[in-house]
């Protein structure tokens, strides 16, 4: 049996083994003693246990002393390389591995799990925009604007591929492009004139006259004058060449006038008004025709027969609305009805007109003027009987359909004026021209 004196202690080992755990820089390692094992072996015994100095047991303690020595020597959480390696390649290694930002892998794996990524090349028709042209136009108001043309959508076929996560779209990417219909471009243009803005009015709008001036042959002080346009009365803009000058047309009279003499309705209110009563006089004349309406309203007639001078009876004031109604029943200027009344009565101050209420010395013969005068109920008969008897035999050719389904019988008739009314109805040459001037004084209140 070996001496096991020549073995450590095993409290020796264990000691040795726990200062080398918490002190492994000043372990030095000993020599240990190699154990005296004999080398000469008996095998000729039939128990082969029996002369052996190595026994079983020997190897046993042996392998437990070796268990216990790595179990203490190698702990769980020490490595061989942290053990054996050199302090500077641990150094570099952990500065090297330090991770100051942990990136969560179970949370990257499960989004990414999670997200439907899908691509997909396509092959379609899209629109093209069109573009807006915007164009300067002298010849509409400053900051109007108008459409002149229309724009088109154009047509493309566009290859694309396209990317969309979880059913949405997110981008894509255009891979080719052939288009099939070019666009057409919007056409604005946008009004530069202050003129036509100042007026609020466009080309082709009714102007008026300021003051009466004269239409010039081009658009030059100095050009020809083609016609006189009195104050008040319309025109026609048909071109603006430049501010300062602008092409009207006056009854068919073309012709230039500076922007200055011309207003609009809206720049002066009644300047409507104004060439309306401007319009009717222009027509008074003594060639005018009498077989027409004046043109004259129900307040015009007011205007003119209320508070005349010479209306001492308030004759004519007090039936204004008879010759209005009498004009437009029978076709026959009312102003000139009146004035042949005027004339014939002396304002209605004559006897006949006094006694008789015959304004017209209707009937009268030269020789014997009261006694064959006719006599009225009222002023206003007798406007109409006169009225019906001019319209039928002195004012409208033969076979004229007149009033009341008849037709004109025209026996005294020499023309719708009054040199042609004065031939057959009075005796005196001269009475047209002083019934004339009789309307002109009646229209003339109008202004």
């Amino acid at each position: 049996m070996p001496n096991l004196n020549d073995y450590r202690n095993l409290s020796d080992v264990f000691r040795e083994l726990q200062e080398m755990q918490h002190n492994p820089q000043s372990f030095e390692p000993q020599q240990v003693k190699e154990p005296k094992i004999k080398k000469h072996f008996n095998f000729s015994s039939s128990n082969p246990y029996q002369n052996h100095d190595l026994k079983l047991s020997h190897i046993i303690i042996g392998c437990g002393i070796l268990i216990v020595g790595l179990a203490v020597f190698f702990p769980k959480n020490t490595s061989f390389t942290q053990s054996y390696a050199k302090e500077e390649e641990i150094s570099e290694i952990s500065e090297y591995e330090l991770n100051r930002h942990r990136l969560n892998i179970q949370n990257i794996i499960s989004e990414n799990a999670n997200m439907d990524r899908v691509k997909e090349q396509v092959t379609e028709e899209r629109d093209i925009e069109f573009e807006t042209e915007y164009n300067n136009n002298p010849s509409l108001p400053k900051s109007e604007e108008v459409i002149m043309r229309e724009g088109t959508i154009g047509k493309e076929n566009v290859t694309a591929v396209k990317t969309y996560e979880n059913g949405n779209f997110v981008e894509e990417i255009i891979l080719d492009k052939e288009k099939l219909v070019e666009p057409v471009s919007k056409v604005i243009d946008i009004g530069t004139s202050e003129f036509l803005a100042k007026h609020k009015v466009h080309i082709g709008d009714t102007m008026y006259f300021s003051s009466t001036a004269n239409l010039k042959e081009t658009a030059d002080t100095s050009s020809k004058d083609v016609a006189e346009v009195k104050e008040s009365l319309d025109v026609k803009l048909l071109e603006l060449p430049s501010e300062e000058w602008c092409k009207v047309s006056y009854d068919n009279i073309e012709g230039y006038v500076k922007t200055s003499n011309l207003t609009s309705a809206y720049s002066t209110p009644n300047i409507v008004e104004k060439n309306r009563i401007q319009r009717i006089l222009i027509k008074v004349n003594i060639d005018i025709e009498l077989n027409r309406t004046s043109g004259l309203s129900l307040n015009d007639y007011k205007k003119i027969f209320t508070n005349l001078p010479n209306d001492k009876n308030k004759i004519f004031e007090d039936n204004y609305t008879t010759f209005y109604n009498v004009e437009k029943k029978y076709n026959i200027n009312g102003i000139f009805l009146a004035s042949i009344a005027i004339h014939e009565s002396n304002w209605g101050t004559s006897e006949i007109a006094e006694s008789k209420k015959n304004l017209f010395g209707y009937g009268s013969y030269d020789s014997t003027p009261y006694a064959s005068s006719y006599e009225f109920k009222d002023y206003a008969e007798g406007i109409e009987t006169v009225a019906k008897s001019l319209v039928k035999y002195y004012l409208n050719p033969s076979g004229t359909k007149i009033y009341d389904n008849e037709t004109a019988v025209a026996w005294f008739y020499n023309g719708p004026t009054l040199r042609g009314v004065n031939t057959r109805y009075a005796s005196d040459p001269d009475w047209y021209s002083k019934v004339f001037n009789y309307m002109q004084t009646l229209y003339n209140r109008l202004r």
